[in-house]
């Protein structure tokens, strides 16, 4: 083995001295902090759903409501359809409508034979009234998620559908894309979560609801049920 010898380490490179007004000038440069970017949504009216349409204010009579799995279509795979479940129900317990009961994917899979049925398919036979006999629920709500891309930038498509049991009529849909690419959208959404942050004490985190999938179908999911009728 040939082992480094004095004369074959790299020469330590001489020392060159600037003049001493050009130092100067190079450190109060280096001082100088860099603008901030500019939030291009700052100046941005906020995002506000279009695509909806439903009663003027809710049923008296309807006190509770079944929220089924989201219907996925394969778009998205088992694990991000389970989260959306999650993020669903949370964003529709916030609006405080009315009461919110669930349908998991093993027991529409064992009544129904399917994990999750969508608002656009035929239904199985008195579907609507079996759920609302097991539940004591007066309305059934669908979401059939139409776009999921989880890449820059983050678009969320959600098609919902609040079914009165009574009657067997529509009282609510939505059918919209809501994508981070729009500044309207992500202005929004930052301002979601800065305010959220703030208000539980934690570090401003708002800049990863347009990087993260699922904090970015949370935003969506909120911005849907906020178009729900009112009490």
């Amino acid at each position: 083995m040939n082992l480094p010898t004095l004369a074959s380490l790299p020469a330590r490179p001489q020392r060159r001295w600037l003049p001493a007004g050009l130092a100067a000038l190079l450190i109060l440069t280096g001082c100088v902090s860099q603008p901030a970017r500019a939030d291009p949504s700052a100046n941005v009216a906020p995002y506000q759903p279009r695509n909806f349409a439903g009663d003027p204010v809710l049923p008296a009579t309807l006190r509770r409501v079944v929220l089924l799995p989201v219907c996925t279509g394969g778009i998205a795979p088992p694990e991000t359809a389970e989260g959306l479940d999650r993020a669903l129900l949370a964003a529709l317990q916030k609006q405080t409508r009315f009461e919110v009961v669930t349908l998991s994917r093993e027991e529409s899979r064992l009544w129904f034979g399917a994990a999750e049925i969508s608002s656009a398919s035929a239904l199985p036979p008195d579907y609507l009234g079996r759920l609302a006999a097991k539940f004591a629920a007066e309305g059934v709500l669908f979401v059939d998620l139409t776009v999921y891309q989880p890449y820059r930038p983050l678009s969320v498509g959600f098609r919902a559908k609040l079914a009165l049991t009574a009657g067997i009529r529509i009282a609510w849909t939505f059918d919209e894309v809501i994508s981070a690419g729009d500044p309207g959208v992500a202005g929004r959404a930052r301002r979601a979560y800065q305010q959220a942050d703030r208000t539980s004490g934690q570090v401003d985190l708002s800049p990863t609801v347009l990087q993260s999938p699922g904090r970015f179908a949370a935003f969506a999911a909120e911005a849907m049920f906020q178009t729900l009728p009112p009490r």
